[in-house]
């Protein structure tokens, strides 16, 4: 019985990744998209935070001379999932009403 159950939620499941530079809108997107899912009565799991991806870039300072001089950026990528079992109809149209800022980059998967 318990594995009917686990295969029912495993099917009816909407997994919303969102990624984006600035932690800020991250999380009012995220606060967003958990507010509208509980006006439609589903179950909500998340927002879980991914480990933060970093990239370096390692930039000579002077165009000739001077290689010992280098100067370091870093850009840093945040991550988080959310899972929401059991969507309705309305909560699928409210998610696609939904304004979220440019900033942040949504990937959905059913």
């Amino acid at each position: 019985m318990n594995t009917n159950i686990n295969e029912n939620f495993r099917k009816n499941k909407i997994r919303i990744r969102l990624q984006a530079y600035d932690y800020n809108l991250l999380k009012m997107s995220c606060n967003s998209i958990i507010k509208t899912t509980n006006i439609t009565e589903a179950k909500i799991i998340g927002p879980i935070s991914l480990p933060t991806k970093r990239k370096i870039y390692c930039v000579l300072r002077s165009p000739h001379v001077d290689k010992d001089s280098r100067e370091h950026f870093e850009i840093l990528v945040h991550t988080r999932l959310i899972d929401i079992y059991k969507p309705s109809a309305k909560t699928i149209d409210a998610l696609m009403k939904l304004n979220i800022p440019a900033g942040v980059d949504i990937e959905v998967k059913l």
